[in-house]
């Protein structure tokens, strides 16, 4: 499976970048001292699909299976690094 590294603003509802190593973000992330978090998606396939296939989530509760809560999902299982600003 391939993935993507997705970086989120601190105060941003949108991604500001996406990018195909770990690596290549964190070096744009230091250029700019950027506060935001950075994680890693599989490709092709939704983080919330993809959490039910790896055991990771169980839908238990009919709102699970709502398209407010699909388009909402994330998951504390999927990489992710949290960057701040020091001082």
């Amino acid at each position: 499976m391939d993935y993507v590294w997705v970086f989120s603003g601190s105060r941003n509802h949108f991604p500001s970048g996406v990018f195909a190593t770990r690596e290549q973000a964190e070096t744009w992330i230091n250029a700019h001292s950027l506060e935001g978090t950075l994680t890693k998606y599989p490709v092709g396939v939704s983080a919330y699909d993809y959490a039910v296939q790896q055991g990771h989530f169980e839908p238990r509760k009919p709102e699970h299976s709502s398209a407010a809560f699909i388009a909402n999902f994330s998951s504390a299982t999927q990489d992710h690094y949290h960057y701040e600003r020091e001082g």
